[in-house]
């Protein structure tokens, strides 16, 4: 991850631990016991996934409209409509059972990914935004698919 600052490497790393911990108790019951009795249900399995992957989108729409803070005219137009697109899209998305909700947002963060090459390639991301983004929604996509496809 050469050119990716600290900081935003150790804490985009950090933000995956719901995600690695929902896979990690879906899978291992004991675990998932043990985390039920001391979390409580909603912090175990696809749950905490689904409500973190939920958060996690949001927040990502607002990263979205901090870069078009840096064009403007239509372009700004554009860039704020498509950045509130994955909150958009885990509100209206999530519903409907863990399963169609974990594939909803595996398409989510897909999709985010597509909105950060966007944005990247019209140069309001940081050059390093791509390395950082690819990684870490590999990750968030392949630990929903655990809740979803197991």
């Amino acid at each position: 991850m050469s050119g990716v600052p600290k900081a935003p490497l150790f804490l985009g790393l950090a933000g995956l631990i719901p995600f690695v911990w929902g896979a990690v108790t879906y899978v291992n019951s004991d675990l998932q016991a043990w985390g039920t009795q001391m979390l409580g249900p909603r912090f175990v399995g696809p749950y905490v996934q689904l409500f973190y992957g939920a958060v996690i989108l949001s927040f990502m729409s607002g990263i979205l409209w901090g870069f078009a803070t840096k064009t403007s005219r239509s372009k700004a137009a554009t860039c704020y409509a498509l950045s509130v697109l994955p909150a958009l899209w885990a509100f209206f998305t999530t519903g409907g059972g863990p399963e169609t909700a974990g594939i909803n947002l595996i398409i989510g963060f897909i999709g985010l990914l597509f909105l950060d090459a966007a944005f990247w390639h019209w140069g309001l991301a940081p050059r390093w935004w791509m390395k950082l983004r690819i990684l870490l929604t590999a990750i968030v996509v392949l630990c929903l698919a655990v809740g979803v496809y197991l």
